[in-house]
């Protein structure tokens, strides 16, 4: 199992990488630390990485409605990690697809 899960496509962190050129954002594994996610990005995008922020969320509280009652429940928990990576370089994210 690889450390990366997936990079990030929201509208905000498309704000963070058109703001500052060489920043990127992945979900990546709970367990993993800050240099397990430098090697697997470098190895995997063939780029040089500056530094690594990570963070973790709690999922989110949902609540449904449905014939037997409320049923309660938490969405998945994650990390997220944004990639600082050297000056000119960049990630082609979409050349997989």
């Amino acid at each position: 199992m690889g450390i990366i899960i997936k990079p990030i496509f929201t509208e905000k962190q498309s704000a963070i990488t058109e703001k500052f050129e060489n920043r990127y954002g992945f979900i990546v594994v709970p367990s993993a630390n800050k240099v397990e996610i430098k090697n697997a990005i470098e190895e995997l995008y063939d780029v040089h990485v500056e530094s690594v922020n990570t963070m973790r969320y709690d999922g989110k509280a949902r609540s449904r409605y449905t014939k037997s009652g409320v049923v309660e429940g938490r969405t998945p928990s994650y990390k997220k990690a944004i990639v600082t990576l050297r000056k000119g370089e960049k990630i082609d994210l979409f050349s997989n697809i």
